[in-house]
């Protein structure tokens, strides 16, 4: 890409986020130090996966003030864990950031490893999210694509083309960042630059070789799971409870799927959250 063209592109990035980013998301606030809690920051990336930021920020808050470390969040009740995390969707999410608080406790003392190739290994954290931790908690050059990345390459490099490869847009990505120092920000701005260009463009991301189209909530097996969560946060229930409030044939079925994930267990006929 001509040296010219990258400057361009950083410039316009630059100009949105110096004019419209979100500059005070609580995952983006550093300590008193100027540190960026990994905690944090793993907290809120695996909130981030499939929701959208303004269902994040209210539930993030409230779980940094429950479960304020690795050390207190491994120590809860995996049932707690899934009780506040009620209205989040993708439940099993709960599941994988209490394993990851016990892997990182258990195994690394404590500390998040530095690498997106280790890092990538915890429950729930796949390479391109363990990028977004390593950028964000250590500002370190690493390389990573996520939707609204994506979203961003595709609009300023791929305009009317079509299956185009994460391959291809990697390239993109490693060409356009900028210096070391700058990572963190740099990715916060592609962040909000491409949820900008959701909001006034539109999907472009349908030109992308991965792309599929989210499925229907309503009637889904997903509102099903959620209405069994949510019900068990409550309280332990009989299968012909949740079946007289569910109402559904399905029932059964995500129950066994609920088991088997460990979101729930059965104990002397009664459906209880936690493993």
């Amino acid at each position: 890409m001509p040296p010219e063209s990258v400057i361009q592109f950083q410039e316009t990035v630059w100009g949105h986020y110096r004019d419209y980013g979100r500059h005070d998301l609580p995952w983006r606030l550093p300590d008193k130090s100027g540190a960026f809690d990994p905690y944090g920051i793993i907290v809120s990336e695996i909130m981030l996966q499939q929701t959208q930021v303004s269902r994040v920020i209210p539930k993030f808050t409230e779980f940094i003030e429950i479960f304020p470390s690795f050390e207190q969040l491994a120590r809860a009740p995996l049932a707690n864990v899934i009780r506040l995390w009620n209205g989040l969707g993708y439940n099993r999410r709960a599941r994988y950031l209490w394993q990851t608080a016990g892997t990182i406790e258990n195994e690394f003392h404590g500390q998040v490893p530095r690498t997106p190739e280790k890092l990538a290994e915890l429950p729930g954290i796949g390479l391109q999210t363990a990028g977004a931790i390593i950028a964000y908690t250590f500002n370190q050059p690493v390389i990573f694509i996520e939707t609204n990345i994506r979203t961003v390459m595709l609009h300023h490099f791929f305009a009317g083309q079509e299956r185009i490869s994460d391959r291809q847009i990697v390239e993109f990505v490693r060409q356009t960042l900028p210096e070391e120092a700058l990572t963190r920000e740099w990715y916060w701005a592609l962040m909000d630059y491409g949820s900008h260009i959701k909001q006034h463009v539109g999907n472009v991301s349908r030109a992308a070789a991965g792309y599929t189209k989210q499925s229907r909530f309503e009637g889904s097996n997903r509102q099903i799971r959620g209405l069994v969560l949510r019900l068990l946060s409550t309280g332990p229930k009989l299968s012909r409870d949740l079946q007289a409030e569910i109402g559904d044939d399905r029932l059964s079925r995500v129950l066994s799927q609920l088991v088997n994930e460990q979101l729930i267990h059965e104990r002397g006929g009664y459906f209880v959250l936690g493993n």
